[in-house]
């Protein structure tokens, strides 16, 4: 079975004209973890093909070892542009779902139909499910089988109001993940702005920013050792 990474379809920053999409430090740290540790990997997207990747994330991570290892990853550039649609994922060929942030889930992960099926499927089947960063919007429309929120009483983080105000988008971005998360009744906790925040409430694993990455990542492979 393999771990897979839903990215998003999404390539535009709400109304500014710039490009937005997956934040890749958020992918790559937990894309290699899990390749490391020997298993099978998948990448996939609301739409399929092309997951758009936020040049700001690029800049910001050019200087990293784990940078250097992407860029000269043909098989994993290949993949990025030849994503599964969503969809068509089978949640019993699949061993763990980890959602990579930047802006881009905000437009798409949120509301899509099928996101919000495979959650619930691999929650109900004992499975792990990961989200970082701005990723954790993915968790807000998610039901338990009561029908009530997922996240009501749920052990949680997420890109904090604070690091959305650092990043002076909280006019340009469609709701703040922290204030919707906390609406739905979830315990969300957070560190100070940029630093490593992870928590694992039952199968439900979330970080809170670029930093939290590999916790993340480490936290989603213990659990799938229980199995």
């Amino acid at each position: 079975m393999s771990v897979v990474f839903i990215l998003t379809s999404h390539a535009v920053l709400g109304d500014t004209g710039r490009s937005t999409g997956l934040w890749l430090e958020e992918f790559l740290v937990p894309y290699y973890a899990v390749k490391d540790a020997g298993q099978p990997t998948l990448l996939a997207t609301p739409k399929g093909g092309h997951a758009p990747i936020d040049p700001a994330s690029i800049e910001a991570l050019k200087d990293s070892e784990v940078y250097a290892r992407f860029a000269k990853d043909a098989q994993l550039h290949q993949a990025l542009e030849s994503t599964t649609e969503l969809s068509s994922l089978s949640p019993a060929a699949i061993a763990a779902a980890i959602y990579p942030g930047g802006h881009g889930p905000l437009w798409d992960l949120r509301h899509d139909q099928a996101s919000i099926r495979l959650i619930e499927s691999l929650l109900g089947a004992g499975k792990p499910v990961a989200t970082i960063c701005h990723a954790g919007c993915a968790l807000l429309e998610v039901k338990k089988v009561d029908g009530s929120p997922l996240v009501k009483g749920l052990n949680v983080t997420a890109f904090s109001d604070s690091e959305e105000a650092a990043v002076a988008m909280v006019e340009h971005v469609p709701y703040l993940v922290e204030t919707d998360l906390k609406a739905l009744g979830a315990l969300y906790t957070k560190a100070s702005d940029w630093t490593e925040h992870s928590v694992q409430d039952g199968l439900v694993i979330t970080g809170q920013n670029p930093a939290s990455s590999a916790a993340v990542a480490q936290k989603v492979l213990a659990q799938i050792s229980k199995k």
